[in-house]
């Protein structure tokens, strides 16, 4: 029998018909004379074409690329049929050789296709997935679907090359038409095949749970000749589960589709090869529990039916359109706990809502049968199934995505993994969770069809595309806005639509090193390793108990009291306890700095130039929460000079306010937008309801040190002027309300000089810049009048010497206010109003007890050690109070508003807010005491290696720290909004 006769008798199915087209086809080329003569036509233009090579493209010559990144990609942008229209239309089409393509080099020849590996000549690369880096060719322009548009991690890279390259992208995943649909894609195919794979996949899993199933017939998309062989199979199943061949004990199967495009509709074709029954999605949840074994239910869930405004709990399209970051999904609780199967093809983009959340799934992974019914179906010798979600086919294949908590896509090789409630992903079908398909080219499995389907649509656009020349501007260039708006970037620079990849790559990369930078400590890394930390008050404890949790690394604690140490100390046991008092043994402190690594000094500022001399004598590292300050700036070079670090401002304020304002700083200068001022807001206070006293304050701390910040004058920037103000309280009478939260009276003054982080940050073009410290409101007028009435005065006075004689409040005041030894309570009320002291915070005074005649004073030689010790006993938090820490950092922006045109001023707030445990560490010991201790630590890994005196300030160090305060809860949230000029 001959080949001919043979290939006619195939099947009378699609399959064989399809072939059978096939050969008629070629059959008649190769037999034809005229064909013989123009296909050796094609190839001498082939030969004559690889002598000539050119760094200039040549204006009608396009090239198709080998797919050579992955070895399952088989498709081509362009099908053969519309190579043939090409050359028809006078174009020269190249094609590097490949024997990958589903399509023959020899189909293509014959369609007038020169094939070469030097793509040099053509103006216009057309490829399908993304280019290794190394082989842009400078001055091109490209198209493919590049997978840049996100920030995703593997693509920058190759982004890199291009703009180093000069490179012209066109996305095809850009190309929309007015109403915002994608015009060139593979949707329907990648539909189809991501629901044949992942109803092969639900065979695997229920196999694994002790369940055979119809669905274990269906193979793998790829496994079959073209689709219709694989919708064969699919049928058969459905007959078999039709005949009632499903398991009782897995109850109604449900499938829900999101989205209603191409790839929603291409996995619905496959669907409709089994026995279905199409439902309203408010009716899920009825058949879900009520429904047939012999039939699958599904329905498709649209935006409308799971997207609600966070306040309104109402949809509106257009609202959702313009704001998608006001809008939350119920997805999970609506439609997930009566879902067997999701297909997910929607598009997701990183301001608008996930249909799933990381957090969601374990509330997804529950039972999908009562106890009883569990029960039941035992007897019987069937295994329940655990939870009723077996499978998720995330054909957008987004990680971190609509379906947060996949991290990973899946390859053809490797097509399914597991994830389980702690959101783990392992790849044994066998183990617990949901099976997870997220294959990202999906539609290779079927590249003859996809390839024919998709050159169709592009091949119209080809013609423009040709008129692009990447060696000049772009701005000059003018195709229609179908492909104008797809390009990426051009001449070296990102486009404008595309200018905030730089700052989704800035936030996708501070994620990165939140997942990855801080691996569990070992003994190898920490052994030998000693730390010095000095005091144990307030701020300690947690920074400790950090420390102590690295294996290997000794920790001694010193403190003045000795008891105070041990009682930290007896808590882990690689601490060790030591008594000094730091100002007078010094020789001593030289002893035990010298053998530690790093020096943590928690001591008052006035301490650390001792403690930094110390270090540089005996070549130690230093690490401290507080301000950097001249004295110690004048040992700058020393430490550089010997080698060492010393790491400021490890702290709360300053330290984590450093953290969130240049994270926030440098998204918005990735915009390439202006920011013309800068407000930061922060505040250590008793939570609301611990706030009943006269200060509305309780001290975490010193309360001398709190007043001691008020005692020193404040610089700041404000319309362009530079505001100076005074000591003695003085920066207390530029206080003002504040709004930050709805129900809670706040105020805020000027904190320090505001003026040196204007540079640091890189703020120049403010002109307004402030640092400010927030408090309740009230606080700050009664404190001012601490100042006026000499309560916070640093001098001595004999009467408040440790060894006179008891005096009462009254009597102290009398003192101090110059009044007879025998005025009244009343009289001292009348006296302090005429220092401009108002009537409630006499009042206030008055509940503190300072005009008491049966309150003794305690006796601490000036009055404003006396007043901190008074309040120290009276105010400090107690077992069961709470604190809570804000801080608010508010940026004005100019920007111009992409909808309306309209140029005005962005607001952008980012906002951190946390309540301390009342039974155990207070918010401020938290989060003052543990950057420091994560700083320590990355000095010790060597994750930090600067030398000399640093902050928190650049990249190499408050983008690490960050990210591992972060994963110890540090929560921050952001808001914006947009101001029109007038």
């Amino acid at each position: 029998m001959t080949l001919t006769k043979l290939l006619l008798r195939c099947g009378s199915g699609n399959g064989g018909g399809h072939v059978k087209k096939n050969f008629l086809f070629y059959n008649s080329i190769l037999t034809s004379s005229s064909n013989r003569s123009a296909s050796a036509g094609v190839i001498n233009r082939s030969v004559r074409y690889l002598t000539t090579s050119s760094s200039v493209p040549e204006p009608k010559t396009l090239a198709i690329r080998r797919e050579d990144g992955l070895q399952w990609e088989r498709r081509a942008p362009l099908a053969p049929k519309q190579v043939r229209q090409l050359t028809k239309d006078g174009y020269k089409v190249l094609i590097q050789p490949s024997n990958r393509r589903a399509f023959t080099q020899r189909e293509y020849e014959l369609a007038g296709a020169v094939v070469q590996e030097d793509l040099t000549p053509a103006r216009l690369i057309v490829g399908v997935k993304q280019v290794p880096p190394k082989k842009f060719i400078p001055n091109r322009t490209y198209i493919f679907f590049s997978h840049t548009i996100k920030a995703q991690e593997a693509s920058m890279p190759m982004l890199d090359e291009m703009l180093q390259k000069s490179v012209r992208l066109v996305d095809y995943e850009r190309m929309c038409s007015s109403d915002g649909k994608r015009v060139i894609a593979f949707g329907k195919w990648a539909g189809v095949a991501g629901m044949i794979d992942v109803l092969h996949g639900v065979g695997l899993r229920l196999l694994a749970l002790g369940h055979h199933t119809p669905f274990l017939h269906i193979g793998l998309a790829h496994s079959y000749r073209n689709s219709e062989f694989a919708k064969q199979a699919v049928r058969d199943a459905g007959y078999e589960i039709a005949l009632g061949s499903m398991p009782s004990s897995l109850g109604p199967m449900t499938v829900v589709f999101t989205g209603s495009g191409n790839v929603s509709q291409g996995a619905q074709e496959v669907f409709f090869e089994l026995p279905y029954v199409f439902v309203e999605p408010s009716e899920l949840k009825y058949w879900a529990e009520n429904g047939s074994k012999d039939r699958i239910y599904a329905c498709v869930v649209s935006r409308k039916d799971y997207l609600v405004h966070k306040k309104t709990g109402k949809f509106d399209l257009d609202h959702y359109t313009a704001h998608p970051e006001e809008y939350e999904s119920k997805f999970a609780e609506r439609y997930a706990p009566y879902t067997s199967i999701l297909v997910n093809g929607i598009f997701w983009a990183v301001n608008s809502p996930r249909l799933i959340k990381r957090e969601d799934l374990a509330s997804l992974l529950t039972p999908a049968a009562s106890a009883e019914k569990q029960s039941e179906f035992l007897k019987e010798g069937c295994p329940p199934l655990p939870h009723r979600m077996l499978a998720v086919c995330d054909i957008s294949a987004d990680p971190y995505g609509s379906i947060e908590f996949t991290d990973v896509c899946t390859t053809i090789d490797q097509p399914f993994a597991m994830y389980n409630q702690a959101a783990d992903r392992h790849d044994n079908v066998a183990g617990d969770g949901v099976l997870v398909c997220s294959i990202d080219n999906m539609p290779a499995q079927i590249p003859t069809e996809a390839t024919e389907y998709f050159g169709g649509l592009l091949a119209p656009y080809i013609p423009e595309l040709m008129t692009s020349d990447a060696s000049t501007n772009f701005d000059k260039w003018s195709p229609s806005s179908v492909i104008k708006d797809a390009v990426i970037c051009s001449n070296g620079k990102l486009t404008k639509s595309y200018e905030y990849i730089n700052t989704l790559r800035q936030h996708r990369e501070a994620e990165a090193v939140k997942r990855t930078f801080s691996p569990p400590a070992t003994a190898k890394v920490m052994d030998s390793k000693k730390v010095l930390v000095l005091g144990a008050g307030y701020v300690a404890p947690p920074c400790i108990e950090s420390l102590a949790r690295e294996d290997g690394l000794g920790v001694t604690i010193v403190s003045a009291i000795k008891k105070e140490a041990e009682v930290l100390a007896k808590k882990f046991p690689q601490c060790v306890a030591y008594e000094l008092n730091v100002e007078s043994q010094p020789d001593e402190l030289d002893s035990l700095v010298k053998n530690h690594d790093v020096v943590v000094s928690l001591l008052p500022w006035t301490l650390h130039r001792k403690v930094a001399e110390s270090c540089l004598k005996n070549g130690s590292h230093l690490v401290t929460t507080s301000y950097m300050n001249p004295s110690l700036g004048e040992l700058e070079e020393q430490f550089k000079n010997a080698g060492l670090t010393a790491a400021m401002e490890c702290g709360l304020d300053p330290g984590i306010d450093h953290l969130l304002a240049l994270e926030a700083i440098d998204q918005i200068k990735a915009t390439g937008n202006k920011i013309v001022s800068f407000t930061s807001l922060c505040g250590g206070l008793p939570a609301p309801e611990h706030s009943n006293n006269p200060l509305k304050y309780r001290f975490s701390w010193s309360p001398k040190g709190v007043f001691l910040a008020a005692n020193s004058s404040a610089k700041f920037l404000q319309d362009g002027k530079i505001i100076e103000t005074g000591t003695q309280g003085d920066v207390l009478t530029y206080r003002k309300p504040i709004d930050l939260f709805p129900g809670l009276r706040l105020e805020y003054f000027p904190n320090r000089d505001s003026l040196g982080y204007i540079e640091e940050y890189g703020l120049n073009t403010c002109h307004s810049f402030f640092r400010g410290t927030l408090r309740y409101s009230g606080y700050a007028a009664i404190v001012q009048s601490f100042f006026k009435l000499g309560l916070l005065s640093l001098d001595s006075v004999p009467y408040l010497h440790p060894d006179a004689k008891a005096i009462s409040w009254r009597e102290l005041m009398c003192n101090l206010l110059e009044a007879n030894d025998s005025t009244s309570e009343k009289g001292l009320i009348d006296i302090v109003s005429k220092y401009g002291v108002s009537s409630s915070v006499t009042s206030a005074m008055e509940d503190l007890g300072l005009f008491s005649d049966h309150e003794m004073v305690p006796l601490f030689e000036t009055p404003c050690d006396t007043l901190s010790a008074a309040l120290a006993q009276k105010y400090t938090f107690k077992r069961g109070e709470r604190d809570f820490l804000v801080m608010r950092h508010s940026f004005e922006v100019e920007k111009v508003d992409e909808k309306t045109g309209q140029e005005g001023i962005e607001t952008v707030n980012v906002s951190m807010v946390q309540y301390g445990d009342p039974y155990g560490y207070s918010a401020m010991a938290k989060w003052v005491g543990l950057p420091c201790a994560l700083a320590t630590k990355m000095i010790l890994k060597e994750e930090i290696t600067d030398r000399g005196f640093i902050r928190p300030i650049y990249k190499d160090f408050y983008k690490p720290l960050l990210a591992q305060l972060r994963e110890n809860q540090l929560d921050d949230y952001s808001e914006t909004y947009f101001t029109p000029k007038h």
